[in-house]
């Protein structure tokens, strides 16, 4: 076996490291934003702000044809992330009779607007404001709960009532185990972004990023999608916005996407992200696929194409939409 040429492993190496300079950086960004809003999202939990979101929401359930008692699970949602809100489900629905259609139209809008300290951060450090993420996340949630509970009715679909064929154990509520669960997680964020960060240069090297272009470029173009960003943007889809929202940043402060591409793959990501995961672990609730997956995905496509035609091109405009 031939050992490879000294320009070869030292070509080898210096990738290598440059990949993982590169990945502690981003890493490190994405760390800088997660790790003060995981904290500030326990300290408001522990200070009820859970409860007293769930009090506001429950009115609110009305809207979209549910109890108000789905308040409660939809706010723990938004302030935590969407396996607490799970348990918080499965306990409360213990005392509700929901239909499918019901539990299709809360896990779509749990899907939409999540962990909104957390990934709203993200995605503030990225370019987008507040006001922005709010307004996509929550209002967009509501939006398509609304449309599709009259969708359900009207059509008469789903009304069956829903048996949950799976129940998870309680967390543990105690400080210990939830700090415990927090570094299992960031401590895997790395290697994850190692990976990613990898697989870009990998596809990028065969011609598979060239590919994805080609394949995906009508779809962009017609949401206004620059192909700067189409595989961040896929990264976002199929993984989520904590990994698509780190490489943004990265490419926000290199300049490489322009800040227009940059707030179009945020908002899209806002509202359809983690494709694959978060749409099983809501079927596990008892959901359609109708809802949490197709329609979130065509709402979301809609979503983005209207912003995008109601954008400026100039590349001032972006700035002034991003401002906080």
């Amino acid at each position: 076996m031939t050992r490879p040429s000294a320009p070869l492993f030292a070509r080898i190496v210096h990738e290598l490291t440059t990949l993982s300079r590169d990945s502690v950086k981003v890493y490190l960004t994405l760390m800088r934003v997660m790790i003060p809003a995981i904290i500030a999202v326990k300290l408001l939990d522990m200070a009820g702000a859970t409860q007293w979101l769930a009090w506001l929401l429950s009115p609110a359930m009305h809207l979209v044809g549910l109890p108000e008692s789905m308040g409660i699970v939809w706010a723990t949602t938004l302030v935590t992330n969407i396996y607490t809100a799970m348990a918080i489900f499965f306990t409360v629905s213990a005392t509700e009779s929901l239909t499918v259609a019901q539990v299709t139209v809360l896990s779509t809008m749990m899907l939409i607007a999540h962990a909104l300290p957390v990934e709203g951060a993200i995605a503030k450090a990225a370019g987008m404001s507040w006001r922005m993420t709010i307004a996509l996340r929550v209002g967009g949630a509501m939006v398509l709960g609304g449309l599709l509970n009259l969708a359900y009715r009207a059509t008469g679909s789903l009304q069956q009532t829903n048996v949950l064929q799976w129940q998870p154990d309680a967390p543990d509520p105690g400080l210990l185990s939830w700090a415990l669960g927090q570094l299992q997680v960031i401590a895997m964020i790395l290697p994850i972004i190692a990976v990613l960060m990898l697989l870009l240069r990998v596809l990028r090297l065969i011609g598979v990023e060239r590919l994805l272009h080609v394949l995906l470029s009508p779809l962009l173009k017609a949401i206004g999608i620059g192909r700067q960003a189409a595989n961040t943007t896929i990264i976002g889809i199929m993984l989520g916005i904590s990994y698509g929202g780190g490489l943004l940043i990265r490419e926000a402060k290199s300049g490489a996407v322009g800040k227009r591409d940059i707030l179009l793959t945020l908002a899209f990501l806002n509202l359809c992200h983690s494709l694959i995961e978060d749409t099983l672990v809501m079927m596990l609730l008892g959901a359609d696929l109708s809802g949490i997956l197709w329609a979130r995905l065509a709402f979301s496509l809609l979503v983005i194409g209207v912003i995008a035609r109601l954008m400026p091109q100039e590349s001032a405009a972006p700035k002034r939409a991003l401002s906080s």
